[in-house]
C-alpha cells in the first residue's frame, strides 16, 4: 500500500498493486467513509492490476470545500483519472456510486467499466444528519481509546456496525481527537448528497453493474426504468445476506463479483 500525499488540487489517494497492461481500478467510498475503509478489498483486487482508492472531498485527508454536489464530486474524480491516465474502471459505493455515475454521464471517455454498489440514480427521502449530530455530540476532549469512543457513541447510535464504521473516521492520535470529516459542510449539503442532480442528462453506453445487498432497499424495482434510460447496458444483481454496506457485510462475495465484472472482456 502506498499513499499519495495530500495535494490541494487532487483527491488524496491510496495505491495497491503494481502497474499492469490492463486499466487501473478506481474505488470511490460512500458518505462518512474513506479510502482506508476499502483497504482489504483494494489489496486483494490489486493482485492483477493497480488499484487507486480516494478520499472524497470533505472526507479523510482530502481537501475541504463548501460545495459537495455531484457535479463537484465527479469533477474531482475526472481530475484523478486524468492524472492517473484515462480511462479507468470505477467502483463506487452509495454517495461514491452516485459520483461515479455522474462522472460516467459527464465524461464517458474516462470510464471503461462501472460497478455501482447499492445506490440508484434517484433522490432519496432519508437524511443522515442524525449521524452527524451523534458525531458532534461525542465528547472528544480527554477521550481515551476506541472502546471508550464506541461506548460514548452508543447512546446516540445503537447499531454497533454503524458505530464501527463511523469510528474509522475518528483520528484518535490527534490532540484532541478529531473527526476526519467536514461535518458542517456535509450537514449543509445533505439534501444534495441524498438527492440526484436532475440537470445531468445523457447516457453511458458502456457496461455497468448495479450490485445491491439483498437486505437493502436502496435499489428497488421502480428504479429500473431510470437506470435503463441512463445506462442502457446496465445489469442488476444482488448479494445474499448483505445490506447497504455490502462490501463490509459480505466482503468475499463482493470481491469475487467485482473481480469477475472488471475482468470481463
Amino acid at each position: 500500500m502506498r499513499e499519495t500525499p495530500a495535494d490541494p488540487r487532487l483527491l488524496h489517494r491510496i495505491r495497491n498493486g503494481a502497474a499492469s497492461d490492463g486499466p487501473k481500478l478506481l474505488i470511490v467510498h460512500g458518505l462518512f467513509g474513506s479510502a482506508r475503509n476499502w483497504g482489504a478489498i483494494a489489496k486483494r483486487l490489486s493482485d492483477t492490476r493497480e488499484v487507486v482508492s480516494v478520499d472524497m472531498r470533505n472526507h479523510g485527508e482530502s481537501f475541504r470545500d463548501v460545495h459537495h454536489g455531484y457535479a463537484d464530486l465527479a469533477g474531482d474524480l475526472a481530475e484523478v483519472i486524468a492524472a492517473e491516465g484515462a480511462p479507468m474502471d470505477v467502483l463506487g459505493h452509495s454517495m461514491g456510486g452516485k459520483a461515479a455515475m455522474v462522472l460516467a454521464l459527464m465524461r464517458p471517455e474516462l470510464v471503461r467499466r462501472l460497478l455501482v454498489a447499492d445506490i440508484a440514480p434517484v433522490a432519496y427521502g432519508h437524511s443522515q444528519s442524525h449521524l452527524i449530530a451523534a458525531m458532534r455530540a461525542l465528547p472528544l476532549e480527554g477521550l481515551k481509546g476506541r472502546s471508550a469512543a464506541d461506548a460514548a457513541l452508543a447512546g446516540e447510535v445503537t447499531d454497533a456496525s454503524v458505530r464501527a464504521f463511523l469510528l474509522q473516521s475518528l483520528d484518535l492520535k490527534a490532540r484532541p481527537p478529531r473527526w476526519r470529516l467536514n461535518l458542517d459542510v456535509l450537514e449543509a449539503e445533505m439534501e444534495r448528497i441524498t438527492g440526484w442532480p436532475s440537470e445531468i442528462g445523457g447516457r453511458f453506453d458502456k457496461p455497468v453493474l448495479f450490485l445491491s445487498g439483498a437486505h437493502s432497499d436502496y435499489v428497488r424495482q421502480e428504479h429500473r426504468p431510470v437506470i435503463r434510460a441512463l445506462f442502457p447496458q446496465a445489469k442488476l444483481a444482488k448479494l445474499p445476506d448483505a445490506g447497504h454496506w455490502l462490501h463490509a457485510e459480505a466482503p468475499r462475495p463482493f470481491e469475487a463479483t467485482a473481480r469477475m465484472w472488471f475482468d470481463a472482456d
